[in-house]
């Protein structure tokens, strides 16, 4: 099978596991066939799916049945075979339906990739948005291997520190994302199934239910921290607006009230969650991105 990988996949990988991505993605054509031998549907290629995620290939295919569905092949930073568990546990509950896996590579109901909640109005894709989310925050599976809120957000400290030793202007910013995690995570509430990288884009139009959700990191935790990527959706939107500020600490209470989590707690989690984020994007080269999104977080 030949084809050339969509470039913003490309750049992902790169950014994400450097010159480790080049090696996967030469052997991604021989890995996609793989993927294709190793499920019983006998899915045929119709084309590859453009623009497309950043962590994965996903390839829109045809089952020999005649169900449309879409091929996902991850590599193995991606943790496929988490998704899949979590994905196998939602059984299509607020998630799009895994049809069948392979060797790194998921089966998946097709959705419609074209059509997100980023396609309607702000008011009513936060409203959809939250109704979606709830749906997946159950009990996780007995035995599971999902890391948990602390386990992730530990990772991220010293690459935040990092970041604010190479640009002081950032210690005060990343010193009280820190504070915040270390409070939240010493009396963590509950702990659920996450979809772990929630937000509007996350949610795609479906022919089984109007909004599915796709693309999960799944972790184990509080529901504060999987709304709070929801938080900053449209963020640049926020910055260009003179209320931008204001705005986003409406969204907080909103959000916090329409699904009963705490005020406080969501607010700690999307500081740190967008300080982590524009730390890390600094770190790779996405300047603007980082720069606009830490002024986000000073907002808040």
């Amino acid at each position: 099978m030949g084809f050339e990988p969509p470039q913003r996949l490309v750049r992902a990988l790169g950014e994400s596991y450097g010159d480790a991505a080049a090696d996967w993605l030469a052997r991604l054509p021989a890995l996609a066939e793989e993927a294709l031998s190793a499920t019983g549907r006998k899915p045929t290629v119709e084309r590859v799916a453009a623009p497309g995620g950043r962590s994965s290939l996903v390839l829109l295919v045809t089952c020999a049945d005649g169900t449309p569905a879409a091929l996902k092949v991850a590599p193995p930073g991606a943790a496929p075979e988490l998704e899949r568990a979590a994905l196998a546990h939602w059984n299509g509950w607020g998630a799009v339906q895994l049809i069948d896996a392979g060797p790194g590579a998921l089966l998946l109901e097709r959705l419609h990739p074209e059509v997100s909640l980023r396609s309607l109005p702000e008011a009513k894709a936060l409203l959809e948005a939250a109704g979606t989310v709830r749906r997946l925050w159950v009990e996780p599976p007995a035995g599971h291997d999902f890391e948990t809120v602390a386990e992730r957000t530990g990772r991220r400290i010293e690459p935040m520190r990092a970041g604010a030793a190479a640009d002081p202007g950032l210690e005060p910013l990343v010193s009280a994302a820190l504070a915040a995690r270390e409070e939240l995570v010493a009396h963590s509430p509950e702990l659920l199934l996450l979809h772990g990288n929630f937000r509007q884009s996350k949610v795609l139009a479906g022919e089984r239910a109007p909004w599915l959700t796709v693309g999960p990191e799944p972790l184990v935790g509080e529901r504060a921290y999987d709304l709070a990527r929801l938080v900053r959706d449209r963020f640049e939107d926020l910055i260009a607006s003179p209320g931008g500020p204001v705005t986003a600490r409406r969204r907080i209470k909103k959000l916090a009230d329409s699904l009963d989590v705490d005020r406080e707690r969501l607010h700690g989690w999307t500081l740190f969650r967008a300080v982590e984020s524009g730390t890390r994007a600094l770190a790779v080269g996405r300047r603007q991105e980082g720069e606009l999104t830490l002024e986000f977080a000073s907002w808040l």
